[in-house]
């Protein structure tokens, strides 16, 4: 008893601390202490088996409350202290604290092969993940909608019921992974586990597998999903349809169908975020004398006044003419950048009569002309 370190001393916590902070030291200190991370270091390993030791003692109420009262000599001579200074599999307390959960699947049985122990358990494998992409216009985009996709997919066999099967035929457990849906092999202190290749990962083979779908419990069909788009989507976005996915395996969980939206570009406008854009002619009359045009957009029409003298890239705003928000009932607003129309085809009365326009036309109708050569004088003189 002299050469055992105190318990609380070993897990590097005070005592009466609670059995979390107990856990919490134990995984930080089992992992740095961990043999397959200290391969050959006696050492380390010895360190492992007493923080087990120290874990297994203060974790229980019992145990913790005889230490605390007789420390060590409270288990001498076989009164209920882990035997041997150690206990009989030196990583079931680790595989408890990482969640192992007897017979794989835990953190321990991912990372270090599920070494010892666990009872045999069907393990159902859960289907892949797919992906599809749809092609929205700017009108779906405004005022959302409801899509069909169409796809080939592994659904469950409808010969079996998914079960991989043939009517009568019983599930057995795996020979080659003594169900545990994984075969580990190990090197020394690294252990490495995989997905058992007879069983496909469940643990368990059937006597007579389905003619259809030769015992895997699923079948290559179309289907056809209807997918709800909300209104304000963006480009890229990706949606979610839930279970849509490929069956699993005999009976497993379906995985999911993700949907990333692509919306098309559009002949007059331009998406910013919520708000659209677009160019608009204007006649070089109206633009001078004012009045009103009717402008474009994707509910319809709307009229703007064109303030007399408007001049080209004179941007307008129509309130609330854009895209709605996103998962709310505000909407963008539609940007009308002006084109001015400068005609380009003159016969001999018009020319005439702009050139009397001209003639008539002093600084004070070209403000922009004005303030132009005055900022640059200096590269005339």
């Amino acid at each position: 008893m002299a050469n055992k370190r105190d318990y609380y001393e070993v897990l590097g916590v005070e005592k009466g601390v609670s059995q979390d902070e107990i856990k919490r030291a134990y995984r930080k200190l089992a992992v740095k202490y961990h043999p397959d991370k200290n391969p050959g270091d006696a050492s380390a390993e010895e360190k492992f088996k007493e923080l087990g030791e120290a874990y297994e003692v203060l974790m229980d109420e019992q145990k913790r409350a005889a230490y605390d009262r007789y420390g060590h000599a409270a288990f001498s001579q076989g009164g209920g202290a882990p035997r041997g200074g150690g206990f009989h599999d030196p990583f079931d307390v680790f595989r408890d604290v990482f969640g192992a959960g007897g017979g794989g699947g835990g953190f321990f049985d991912q990372f270090f092969g599920g070494m010892g122990g666990g009872e045999d358990r069907e393990v159902r494998q859960r289907g892949a993940d797919l992906r599809h992409d749809v092609q929205l216009t700017l009108e779906e985009v405004a005022e959302g909608c409801e899509k069909e996709i169409d796809i080939r997919k592994l659904d469950a066999c409808q010969s079996c019921s998914g079960t991989g099967a043939e009517a009568g035929s019983r599930s057995m457990t795996c020979s080659a992974c003594q169900g545990r849906g994984q075969v580990v092999t190990s090197r020394g202190f690294f252990h490495m586990a995989q997905t058992c290749g007879r069983c496909s990962g469940t643990g368990q083979v059937v006597e007579k597998p389905c003619r259809k779908c030769g015992g895997q419990g699923r079948a290559e069909n179309n289907s056809r999903i209807k997918l709800k788009i909300p209104a304000g989507i963006e480009d890229g976005s990706r949606l979610r349809s839930s279970r849509n996915g490929e069956a699993g395996i005999r009976g497993g969980p379906p995985g999911d169908l993700y949907v990333v939206v692509h919306v098309r570009d559009h002949e007059v406008f331009e998406r910013a975020e919520e708000d659209l854009q677009c160019e608009l002619p204007v006649s070089f009359t109206t633009a001078a004398l004012g009045g009103e045009i009717t402008v474009p957009t994707l509910g319809g029409k709307a009229v703007l006044k064109i303030p007399a003298g408007t001049q080209s890239a004179t941007i307008f705003k129509l309130k609330g003419r854009g895209l709605p928000v996103l998962g709310s009932s505000q909407r963008g607003d539609l940007l009308v950048r002006v084109a001015v129309e400068v005609p380009t085809r003159l016969n001999a009365e018009q020319r005439r009569k702009l050139e009397e326009f001209a003639e008539m036309t002093g600084e004070e109708n070209s403000p922009l002309h004005k303030s132009f050569f005055e900022k640059a004088k200096a590269f005339f003189s």
